[in-house]
Protein backbone atom coordinates (compact mmCIF):
# COMPACT_ATOMS: atom_id res chain seq x y z
CA UNK A 1 0.00 0.00 0.00
CA UNK A 2 1.24 3.49 -0.39
CA UNK A 3 2.71 5.44 2.44
CA UNK A 4 0.86 8.70 3.33
CA UNK A 5 1.18 12.05 2.09
CA UNK A 6 0.07 14.29 4.58
CA UNK A 7 -1.77 14.31 8.06
CA UNK A 8 -3.49 15.97 10.56
CA UNK A 9 -1.90 16.63 13.78
CA UNK A 10 -4.15 15.11 16.45
CA UNK A 11 -1.54 15.97 19.40
CA UNK A 12 1.39 17.70 19.96
CA UNK A 13 3.88 16.77 23.09
CA UNK A 14 6.87 19.42 22.99
CA UNK A 15 8.22 17.50 25.18
CA UNK A 16 7.36 13.89 24.46
CA UNK A 17 5.89 11.25 26.84
CA UNK A 18 6.13 11.49 30.42
CA UNK A 19 7.37 7.48 30.27
CA UNK A 20 9.31 7.70 27.83
CA UNK A 21 13.29 7.56 28.58
CA UNK A 22 14.44 10.96 26.62
CA UNK A 23 12.71 14.20 26.36
CA UNK A 24 11.86 15.11 22.91
CA UNK A 25 9.27 16.87 21.03
CA UNK A 26 6.55 14.09 19.70
CA UNK A 27 3.24 14.76 17.76
CA UNK A 28 0.57 12.08 17.11
CA UNK A 29 -1.00 12.40 13.19
CA UNK A 30 -3.70 10.55 11.02
CA UNK A 31 -2.79 10.25 7.28
CA UNK A 32 -5.31 12.06 5.00
CA UNK A 33 -5.22 9.24 2.48
CA UNK A 34 -5.13 5.60 4.34
CA UNK A 35 -5.72 7.15 7.92
CA UNK A 36 -3.08 5.63 9.41
CA UNK A 37 -1.94 6.38 13.20
CA UNK A 38 1.68 7.50 13.19
CA UNK A 39 4.08 9.11 15.70
CA UNK A 40 6.15 11.33 14.26
CA UNK A 41 9.26 13.96 15.48
CA UNK A 42 8.20 17.48 14.69
CA UNK A 43 11.26 20.20 13.50
CA UNK A 44 9.17 22.73 15.26
CA UNK A 45 5.85 23.01 17.16
CA UNK A 46 2.52 22.36 15.85
CA UNK A 47 -0.98 23.11 16.44
CA UNK A 48 -3.45 20.32 16.75
CA UNK A 49 -5.37 19.88 13.21
CA UNK A 50 -3.11 21.31 11.40
CA UNK A 51 -2.12 19.87 8.05
CA UNK A 52 0.98 18.65 7.67
CA UNK A 53 3.58 16.81 4.77
CA UNK A 54 5.10 14.05 5.66
CA UNK A 55 5.79 11.77 1.91
CA UNK A 56 9.24 11.30 1.13
CA UNK A 57 10.69 14.36 -0.06
CA UNK A 58 12.01 17.45 1.80
CA UNK A 59 9.57 17.82 5.15
CA UNK A 60 9.71 21.61 6.69
CA UNK A 61 7.44 20.84 9.86
CA UNK A 62 8.20 16.75 10.41
CA UNK A 63 11.99 15.36 11.01
CA UNK A 64 10.88 11.96 10.99
CA UNK A 65 8.57 9.36 11.39
CA UNK A 66 8.98 7.10 14.25
CA UNK A 67 6.53 4.62 14.23
CA UNK A 68 2.69 3.37 13.59
CA UNK A 69 0.63 3.19 16.36
CA UNK A 70 -2.46 1.59 17.16
CA UNK A 71 -5.90 3.04 18.44
CA UNK A 72 -5.06 2.03 22.12
CA UNK A 73 -1.67 3.86 22.17
CA UNK A 74 -3.33 7.44 20.80
CA UNK A 75 -2.77 9.87 23.61
CA UNK A 76 -6.01 11.49 25.73
CA UNK A 77 -6.10 14.62 23.24
CA UNK A 78 -5.61 12.65 20.51
CA UNK A 79 -8.71 10.65 21.25
CA UNK A 80 -10.42 13.79 21.73
CA UNK A 81 -9.27 15.09 18.53
CA UNK A 82 -10.06 12.09 16.13
CA UNK A 83 -13.48 12.44 15.12
CA UNK A 84 -12.89 16.35 14.34
CA UNK A 85 -9.74 15.15 12.00
CA UNK A 86 -11.40 12.70 10.42
CA UNK A 87 -14.67 15.07 9.53
CA UNK A 88 -11.94 17.30 7.85
CA UNK A 89 -10.44 14.47 5.82
CA UNK A 90 -13.68 13.62 4.63
CA UNK A 91 -14.98 17.34 4.03
CA UNK A 92 -11.78 17.66 2.25
CA UNK A 93 -11.98 14.43 0.11
CA UNK A 94 -15.92 14.28 -0.45
CA UNK A 95 -15.32 13.60 -4.20
CA UNK A 96 -13.35 10.03 -2.87
CA UNK A 97 -16.82 9.57 -0.49
CA UNK A 98 -19.02 10.74 -2.99
CA UNK A 99 -17.62 8.14 -5.54
CA UNK A 100 -18.05 5.35 -2.78
CA UNK A 101 -21.82 5.74 -2.58
CA UNK A 102 -22.24 5.69 -6.13
CA UNK A 103 -20.24 2.56 -7.02
CA UNK A 104 -20.06 0.50 -4.05
CA UNK A 105 -20.28 -2.77 -4.68
CA UNK A 106 -21.63 -6.39 -2.89
CA UNK A 107 -19.45 -7.44 0.25
CA UNK A 108 -21.01 -11.28 -0.10
CA UNK A 109 -24.21 -12.52 -1.47
CA UNK A 110 -26.29 -10.96 1.39
CA UNK A 111 -24.47 -7.68 2.61
CA UNK A 112 -23.67 -4.50 0.01
CA UNK A 113 -20.07 -2.07 1.27
CA UNK A 114 -23.11 0.38 2.22
CA UNK A 115 -24.52 -1.49 5.17
CA UNK A 116 -20.79 -1.26 6.72
CA UNK A 117 -22.11 2.32 7.47
CA UNK A 118 -23.30 2.36 11.15
CA UNK A 119 -26.81 3.47 10.70
CA UNK A 120 -27.77 2.28 7.61
CA UNK A 121 -29.88 -0.30 7.16
CA UNK A 122 -31.76 -2.08 4.27
CA UNK A 123 -34.33 0.50 3.43
CA UNK A 124 -31.81 3.22 3.22
CA UNK A 125 -29.98 0.58 1.23
CA UNK A 126 -32.36 -0.07 -1.16
CA UNK A 127 -33.43 3.70 -1.49
CA UNK A 128 -29.27 4.69 -2.09
CA UNK A 129 -29.51 2.15 -4.96
CA UNK A 130 -32.73 2.87 -6.19
CA UNK A 131 -31.64 6.82 -6.65
CA UNK A 132 -27.85 6.16 -8.08
CA UNK A 133 -29.53 4.16 -10.76
CA UNK A 134 -31.53 7.41 -11.79
CA UNK A 135 -28.62 9.52 -11.06
CA UNK A 136 -25.49 9.72 -9.17
CA UNK A 137 -25.05 12.01 -6.81
CA UNK A 138 -22.63 14.99 -7.03
CA UNK A 139 -22.96 15.83 -3.28
CA UNK A 140 -23.45 14.51 0.22
CA UNK A 141 -26.00 17.26 0.56
CA UNK A 142 -28.08 15.83 -1.93
CA UNK A 143 -27.54 12.20 -0.69
CA UNK A 144 -29.11 13.98 2.27
CA UNK A 145 -32.28 15.41 0.41
CA UNK A 146 -32.91 12.83 -2.28
CA UNK A 147 -32.89 9.62 0.28
CA UNK A 148 -35.77 9.81 2.87
CA UNK A 149 -34.84 10.35 6.33
CA UNK A 150 -31.05 9.67 5.56
CA UNK A 151 -28.42 10.29 8.02
CA UNK A 152 -25.73 12.73 7.45
CA UNK A 153 -23.37 11.11 4.69
CA UNK A 154 -20.06 12.09 5.62
CA UNK A 155 -21.05 11.60 8.98
CA UNK A 156 -21.65 7.86 9.00
CA UNK A 157 -18.47 7.55 6.81
CA UNK A 158 -16.41 9.16 10.16
CA UNK A 159 -17.96 6.84 12.32
CA UNK A 160 -17.28 4.04 10.15
CA UNK A 161 -13.31 5.06 9.35
CA UNK A 162 -13.73 5.24 13.13
CA UNK A 163 -14.92 1.68 13.65
CA UNK A 164 -12.22 0.96 11.41
CA UNK A 165 -9.55 2.28 13.78
CA UNK A 166 -11.03 1.23 17.03
CA UNK A 167 -11.68 -2.23 16.36
CA UNK A 168 -8.35 -4.40 15.14
CA UNK A 169 -10.46 -7.30 14.84
CA UNK A 170 -12.59 -6.21 11.80
CA UNK A 171 -13.42 -8.29 8.78
CA UNK A 172 -14.15 -5.87 6.17
CA UNK A 173 -11.84 -2.34 6.42
CA UNK A 174 -13.45 0.47 3.62
CA UNK A 175 -11.21 3.17 4.13
CA UNK A 176 -8.97 2.93 6.28
CA UNK A 177 -5.36 0.86 6.36
CA UNK A 178 -5.63 -2.49 8.27
CA UNK A 179 -3.76 -2.48 11.65
CA UNK A 180 -0.35 -4.16 11.26
CA UNK A 181 -0.26 -8.09 11.15
CA UNK A 182 1.04 -9.25 14.82
CA UNK A 183 3.89 -12.07 13.99
CA UNK A 184 3.29 -15.60 14.90
CA UNK A 185 5.92 -16.88 17.33
CA UNK A 186 6.37 -20.64 16.83
CA UNK A 187 6.94 -22.23 19.96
Amino acid sequence: MPNEEYAIVLDYLPTGKSSSFKSEPMAQVIGTEHFTLLEVTPNSSLKVLEKVYIGKEKRDKIQFIKRRVSFEELTNTSISEIEKAIELIVKDNSQKFLDFFNKSGSVSLRMHQLELLPGLGKKHLFELLKERESKPFDSFEEISSRVHLMPNPAKLIAKRILVELEDPKLKYYLFARPPAREERQFR
